[in-house]
């Protein structure tokens, strides 16, 4: 019996054949690209606007979206909106905007913040799944052009 167990679990140890090699890693799925949002923006001293891939503002941290550029006079400014997946992602994205801006104020009937990022003020705030705001313009406009834009999210 001894005999016939071992060449039986020879045979069986040997059908076992080396562990399967893993899958190579997949590529990591590409985002959509974000959609034209123009429409969105006031058009009161509209110059242009610009839909942007990614990093919108230039900030790793940020999505794409849609870039808004106005002149009233001999000042310029931008306004910027980027729609994400839930209203949470916007949130999580605010906190990293507090921690980019320099002085960084909490501005408490919007929500947002209010500071210096490369030495021009942002005014950024989440309205539902957007993250938006407006750069180049002190805290008192900003919040005024912010009221505009955000009257225009959905």
């Amino acid at each position: 019996m001894r005999i016939l167990l071992a060449p039986a679990l020879f045979l069986l140890l040997g059908a076992c054949g080396p562990a399967p090699r893993p899958a190579p890693p997949s590529k990591p799925a590409e985002l959509p690209k974000p959609a034209d949002e123009s429409r969105r923006f006031p058009h009161d001293n509209l110059v242009e606007t610009k839909v942007v891939d990614s990093a919108l503002l230039g900030k790793p941290f940020m999505p794409g979206g849609t870039l808004a550029r106005y002149k009233k006079g001999n000042r310029e400014f931008v306004m910027f909106a980027g729609k994400l997946p839930s209203p949470t992602g916007a949130a999580l994205l605010l906190l990293d905007w507090k921690k980019s801006l320099v002085g960084a104020k909490l501005v408490p009937s919007f929500g947002g913040y209010f500071g210096m990022d490369d030495n021009r003020p942002v005014f950024v705030f989440p309205k539902g799944n957007w993250i938006a705001g407006v750069a180049g313009l002190p805290e008192k406009e900003a919040d005024l052009q912010a009221r505009a834009l955000a009257s225009r999210l959905n």
